[in-house]
């Protein structure tokens, strides 16, 4: 073997001890980072996506409907939480059919087109049972009475929105023009200290429904 292939053979040799230690170390510092980006990045991920969700479900099952008398509520069709939700509130209420008598009050007093067209309200609904607790001769008297029949149905609207956290303890102004007051916690609230909320938080597309078992009686 000659003196310059001996020479080049090193040459090369000390060549690859050099370059080899300098790519392993550029390759374990990609693999490091990748590694540790892509562990970040998982774990960013994740975390608002639980964040997210969590909200989503508490935001959720403080919009469901609750009360007793919400059981009778049929599960789908027009009449349902769903179906009520997509009609302004007088139409959405005459699906219900505890609420025919409500439904007949507002008809006499031609208050349908006022209850539909008008926007973010709240309603407290007397069920059919509320009305039969008025003897019937005062009942057929008030739906007879159109100025009457007026006053009391507005006396059960409030030109906001009431979420059940704010029937808590509360003074509202109805369209009737005077106040009446919630009080109540949790999935228990009244109405003026006498009318039970029994099923509350209906959504229909204009408005809250709390539906209450007594009709309420603004002063005449």
């Amino acid at each position: 073997m000659t003196t310059t292939t001996r020479f080049r053979r090193a040459a090369l040799a000390v060549a690859g001890v050099v370059v080899l230690p300098l790519v392993l170390t550029a390759c374990s510092g990609d693999d490091g980072k990748d590694s540790k980006d892509g562990k970040d990045s998982a774990a960013s991920a994740a975390a608002p996506q639980e964040s997210e969700s969590t909200t989503d479900d508490a935001a959720s099952a403080g919009d469901q409907p609750f009360g007793t008398a919400c059981a009778s509520v049929p599960a789908s069709g027009a009449g349902s939480f769903d179906g009520m939700s997509k009609d302004p509130v007088a139409t959405a209420a005459s699906h219900n059919p505890d609420l025919s008598t409500l439904v007949t009050a507002v008809q006499k007093a031609g208050l349908v087109d006022t209850l539909n067209n008008a926007q973010n309200i709240t309603v407290f609904a007397p069920t059919n049972d509320a009305f039969a607790k008025i003897p019937k001769a005062d009942l057929d008297k008030v739906l007879s009475d159109k100025a009457t029949l007026t006053k009391i149905l507005t006396y059960h609207v409030v030109g906001e929105k009431l979420a059940p956290a704010r029937l808590a303890s509360g003074t509202y102004p109805t369209l009737e023009k005077s106040t009446l007051t919630t009080a109540g916690s949790g999935e228990s609230y009244t109405v003026n200290d006498s009318a039970k909320v029994v099923c509350g938080n209906v959504s229909t597309s204009n408005a809250t429904v709390h539906i209450i078992d007594t009709v309420l009686m603004p002063k005449m």
